[in-house]
């Protein structure tokens, strides 16, 4: 059965030309172990025909290179993957992309490549199993009960987010973690020991694991025992040290970096199938193994055990069952519409000045109270993100690693709901993601601007994989002051426009930000990121026209982009001479410029765009109301000016430099975001036409 595995993975490499053969080959008795039937001692519970069984086991291969691997035991265990799909591995539009992709192939959990992140999903999936137990769980109906196994290699234990990751899975006490550390000693660049010196089992016994080994990793009957052990662990993860060699069965690839990243080769893909006695043509299995490897009765036996289970906890408990059922599914509370209504006029009533974290803050105060799915975060800067609400106590465990119950607003005892997840940026960013990938909970995490190139590869995947997660980034331009260049974000909000898939918004008053969570909690399929400033911001009183409404008032913020302000509104009566765009605190620039250029008989419309991507989604139609055709275009934003050019426009008030280290009124005033300098703008544009 292991050696299937093993002549799978060499025949789609060598066919594909392309792949990683050596890291499959020298696991398939790991897999074995893992996924094989229960009767040969198996211990992964799946159900091969539903892939999305809600209390299935979940399986992370972090060491995503070696994705003939799992491939393989897809197609050997009976999900839809047909032996077609891997004798086109790598090839265009195939299931078997060269690293596994979430959404595109039935059964494959997280999209995995980078290094790392796959560990830290795992830890997120963990952790999501263990909290929604908790919340829904009675009795002896455990309807809420599974595990989370991930396989990763030296890679992955060499990135930095794996110690992040690793250290918080010890301080959660996540006991159903089981990790099988694939030990070969190999990577790209050959043998790893002269740079890869880490004693890898004190570290994580330090980090609060359960360590075992080093085993051998080619005995599949040890490596079983060894799961089986872990599975009954209670106070925290384990990890499985597993001695193998690269490119188990090759003559002359194995325990050689060549095992690695290259196919075997015509002559060498020979020398295994004698040395492992495998006499079968290329991607034939025999009906016996093929037999043997099939988990579709015993996946459907398990999941119509729990099916039963689950119907008799909907009997005794309805409202909790049909809770537990829409939160599965993804779906917001019917409630939740009015709730985002409420939140945006409450704002529009109050009309209040403060610093747009602070109107974060405001508005989930809204949101987490009616969605409990809701769980919160920040990577040791909760006092200045303000992503902690009176429905969120702090996340904590006891010594038995039981979710310590806290008083909410109500005085109800809950389970913790802010976590704090220390300095660890990529970590938090990553095991967000294996939330969301879990389901049942909603994830959102805050940082500062400027640290969201420490998270940045893990947003890419949240976009990637279509993850309904969103970053609160607060101190977003240099309005922050004094903490310098170094803190001062300048390209960040450009930068992370271009990743496609992320919604990015820098609301600019209470009301824009109320939106903004409003759509990012919408967003099934699409991760948000909110930008948000640490200076005061006066709340803009939203207009109304009767010529285009679609363009204007509190409806028009969810498009991205509406008028905010026409000249009418600072007493000219005439058509606008230029458009002023501005996003987040500088929209106050725009208006202040807008009344002073009224005062010189200039007319302009102020477009508030709170989220240039958003915007870019809305009809030609919609984006023609809001920038009319041969008016001039000015843009104003405290960052760099390259995105801004894409929307005609003439001239942008920007910074193409890094900050300094002073007041923030003072560095406004040094570089030009004034409204006196916004109006100079406008005026030497006007003169050009």
């Amino acid at each position: 059965m292991a050696n299937a595995i093993r002549a799978l993975a060499m025949d789609a490499v060598q066919q594909a030309n392309s792949g990683h053969p050596g890291a499959p080959m020298g696991m398939a008795d790991m897999a074995l172990a893992l996924w094989g039937p229960a009767s040969a001692g198996g211990n992964l519970r799946h159900n091969p025909a539903n892939p999305h069984w809600f209390n299935r086991d979940r399986f992370v291969l972090s060491n995503g290179h070696a994705s003939m691997l799992l491939y393989a035991l897809l197609h050997l265990t009976g999900y839809a993957l047909p032996m077609s799909e891997l004798k086109n591995f790598r090839q265009l539009h195939s299931k078997t992309p060269g690293h596994p992709e979430h959404r595109l192939t039935p059964g494959v959990e997280t999209t995995t490549g980078p290094l790392g992140q796959g560990f830290a999903n795992a830890v997120g999936m963990a952790l999501a199993e263990k909290l929604l137990a908790r919340e829904f769980n009675r009795d002896s109906l455990a309807v809420v009960d599974h595990h989370t196994y991930v396989f990763m290699g030296d890679g992955c234990m060499m990135e930095g987010i794996s110690h992040e990751a690793a250290a918080l899975a010890g301080a959660w006490k996540l006991n159903k973690l089981i990790a099988l550390y694939d030990d070969n000693g190999i990577s790209i660049d050959g043998q790893v020991a002269p740079w890869f010196v880490d004693n890898t089992a004190l570290r994580f016994v330090a980090n609060g694991w359960n360590v075992v080994g080093p085993i051998d990793g080619h005995d599949a009957a040890t490596v079983s025992r060894a799961i089986a052990d872990a599975k009954h662990s209670v106070e925290c993860p384990t990890l499985i040290m597993c001695k193998t060699h690269i490119g188990q069965g090759s003559p002359n690839r194995a325990n050689t970096a060549k095992a690695h990243g290259e196919a075997l080769g015509v002559e060498e893909v020979k020398l295994p199938r004698a040395a492992l006695g495998w006499d079968y043509p290329p991607f034939e299995i025999p009906a016996q193994i093929s037999a043997a490897w099939s988990a579709i009765a015993d996946g459907a036996l398990a999941e119509q055990q729990w099916n039963t289970l689950f119907a008799t906890y909907k009997a005794a408990y309805p409202q909790l069952a049909s809770e537990f059922a829409r939160r599965m599914q993804g779906e917001l509370p019917k409630s939740f519409d009015q709730t985002a209504v409420d939140a945006v006029i409450a704002a529009d009533t109050k009309a209040e000045t403060v610093a747009s974290r602070k109107a974060s803050q405001l508005a989930l105060e809204l949101f987490t109270a009616a969605l409990p799915e809701m769980l919160g975060g920040s990577a040791d800067l909760t006092g200045s993100n303000l992503t902690n609400t009176k429905s969120t106590p702090s996340l904590r465990f006891n010594l038995a690693g039981e979710v310590v119950q806290t008083p909410d607003a109500a005085g109800t005892l809950v389970g913790g709901r802010h976590i704090n997840y220390g300095v660890r940026e990529f970590g938090m960013a990553a095991i967000m993601n294996g939330i969301a990938l879990h389901g049942g909970l909603v994830p959102y995490g805050g940082t500062f601007l400027t640290f969201s190139d420490y998270s940045r590869n893990a947003i890419r995947m949240a976009a990637l994989m279509r993850l309904r997660v969103v970053h609160v980034f607060t101190h977003d331009s240099i309005g922050l002051g004094e903490d310098g260049p170094t803190h001062q974000s300048i390209e960040h909000a450009a930068s992370l426009r271009l990743i496609p898939g992320l919604d990015v918004w820098r609301p600019g008053d209470t009301a824009e930000t109320a939106v903004a969570w409003a759509v990012a909690l919408q967003n099934r399929n699409r991760p948000t990121a909110l930008l948000l400033s640490r200076q005061n911001i006066s709340y803009a009183p939203k207009g109304s026209s009767e010529s285009a409404p679609q363009a204007y008032g509190l409806d028009a913020i969810s498009k991205g982009a509406y008028v905010l302000a026409e000249p009418g509104e600072v007493g000219l009566r005439k058509k606008a001479q230029a458009v002023i765009i501005a996003t987040g605190s500088e929209v106050q620039l725009a208006l202040k410029a807008q009344t002073l250029l009224a005062a010189r008989k200039i007319a302009v419309r102020v477009v508030s765009m709170p989220s240039t991507t958003t915007f870019d989604r809305q009809t030609t139609a919609y984006k023609s109301a809001v920038l009319p055709a041969g008016v001039p275009r000015i843009a104003v934003e405290m960052g760099v000016t390259g995105g801004w050019w894409k929307y005609g426009c003439a001239a942008v008030v920007g910074i193409d430099c890094y900050g300094e280290s002073a007041p923030a009124p003072i560095l406004f005033q040094h570089f030009g975001f004034t409204p006196e300098n916004v109006v100079d703008t406008v005026q030497q544009v006007l003169r050009k036409r």
